[in-house]
């Protein structure tokens, strides 16, 4: 029996950094694309997070399992990785050639759409109710709002919808290697964190290899970039979700993807300068609506606590 989710004032804390940081990430593999193929930049971002991760988790003494783990443990974890890091990785940096950024926004959000109902028959205490299946749909449409039309421009690409397909099938793999990650028995979140990574690079490079040959030669500034995505979106982020996910649950987790359009549109205008949506302000209220409606008990016992 799983216990049931418990989220505290560092869950919001995490879900919010969470966000900052994966709204940021689209604007730099878009830098990185300039120079380096779409599988390389997956590959490469998953194998420095691995590498750094298992520095850390050697100082722990490469603990994991609390107990002997089941061959249906060792299955779980092969799946999370691929669907976790290496999958939508790779179909993310693939399909945002083709589509416009905005489905790839729209996209992501709909992550919370898809977890909910796994949540429902999966995993303990994620139970479906009238009051958060409402809240998510109007956070969803917060999102949409926010993005407007262009989600559902085209790019004129003969590989548009192939593009949009990977974009969805990323999506799906958040959802699932998250609901399958909660299931997981006792388990050392660095470890996890790491044996993730570990086994999502041995599904990368040879991608990129079979797929892409050799990697081009970056420039410095592309280094940088790779360096970033791999340390910061890829191997710290990679960190908070497990203790997210393991701690107050995948539904909870998934209101990370409704504040990741918000932080890529006002990084965007802080960046690039390019200009705020006019429907930032009620796009955001019903982002912030529905997070408060869905997540209501989770608040009240935290405002509670906070008062006592």
């Amino acid at each position: 029996m799983q216990d049931a989710p418990k989220i505290t004032t560092g869950s919001w804390l995490m879900i919010a950094l969470l966000a900052f940081i994966w709204g940021g990430t689209f604007l730099v593999t878009e830098i990185a694309l300039t120079e380096m193929p779409p599988f390389w930049i997956a590959a490469s971002r998953v194998s420095l997070a691995a590498l750094v991760m298992v520095t850390i988790w050697s100082l722990r003494g490469f603990h994991l399992f609390s107990s002997a783990p089941t061959k249906t443990d060792l299955v779980a974890l092969i799946f999370i990785a691929a669907a976790s890091s290496a999958v939508p990785f790779s179909l993310l940096a693939w399909g945002q050639q083709y589509v416009t950024s905005g489905f790839a926004g729209v996209s992501m959000a709909a992550v919370a759409l898809i977890v909910l109902p796994l949540a429902h028959f999966f995993v303990d205490g994620e139970q479906m109710t009238p009051r958060k299946t409402v809240g998510f749909i109007i956070g969803f449409a917060g999102v949409t709002l926010l993005i407007g039309a262009q989600a559902f421009e085209s790019t004129g690409s003969a590989l548009e919808t192939p593009g949009r397909l990977a974009c969805i099938g990323a999506a799906s793999c958040y959802a699932l290697s998250s609901i399958a990650m909660r299931r997981l028995p006792a388990i050392d979140a660095i470890g996890l964190a790491t044996i993730l990574l570990i086994i999502a690079s041995g599904i990368t490079i040879p991608l990129a290899l079979l797929t892409e040959g050799l990697p081009p030669l970056p420039s410095v500034k592309i280094l940088w970039v790779l360096a970033f995505l791999g340390l910061v979106p890829t191997a710290a982020a990679n960190f908070l979700r497990v203790l997210v996910v393991r701690g107050a649950g995948p539904v909870f987790m998934s209101l990370v993807n409704y504040q990741v359009p918000v932080w890529s549109v006002c990084l965007g205008a802080l960046i690039l300068a390019e200009p705020l949506p006019a429907s930032l302000i009620w796009s955001l209220a019903l982002i912030l609506a529905g997070v408060a409606l869905s997540q209501y008990g989770a608040l009240r016992r935290l405002f509670s606590k906070s008062h006592a």
